[in-house]
């Protein structure tokens, strides 16, 4: 048996914010066109295991098996949200400007 010195550590490689961001749209365009796959032929393409491939889509909330039809609901969520925030900034906004006359009525008597 042979004994290890710190030469023959294997370590992984360190990826680029780039190069994982080019992985994860290689994914996104591959499910786009293909419905599915693209997890598997990105870890192929690129040398990258398919775990790795994975964590990377999970980190910028990409469905690892979206296809066209998913894709539908993720948007409509989106919409949802898009709508309820807009309604608490426009809440708050209302808010903000009746706290503000009064603020300025207060300064004016000053």
């Amino acid at each position: 048996m042979s004994t290890s010195t710190k030469k023959d550590i294997v370590r992984g490689k360190r990826y680029t914010a780039e190069e994982k961001s080019k992985i994860v749209s290689f994914v996104e365009s591959y499910n786009a066109s293909n419905g599915r796959g693209g997890q598997s032929a990105a870890a192929k393409k690129f040398g990258v295991s398919q775990l790795t491939v994975s964590s990377w889509l999970k980190g910028a909330g990409v469905s690892a098996g979206s296809s066209k039809g998913s894709n539908k609901g993720n948007m409509q969520s989106k919409l949802a949200s898009l709508l309820t925030l807009g309604q608490d900034i426009s809440k708050l906004e209302k808010e903000l400007g009746a706290k503000r006359a009064k603020f300025d009525s207060i300064k004016a008597s000053l």
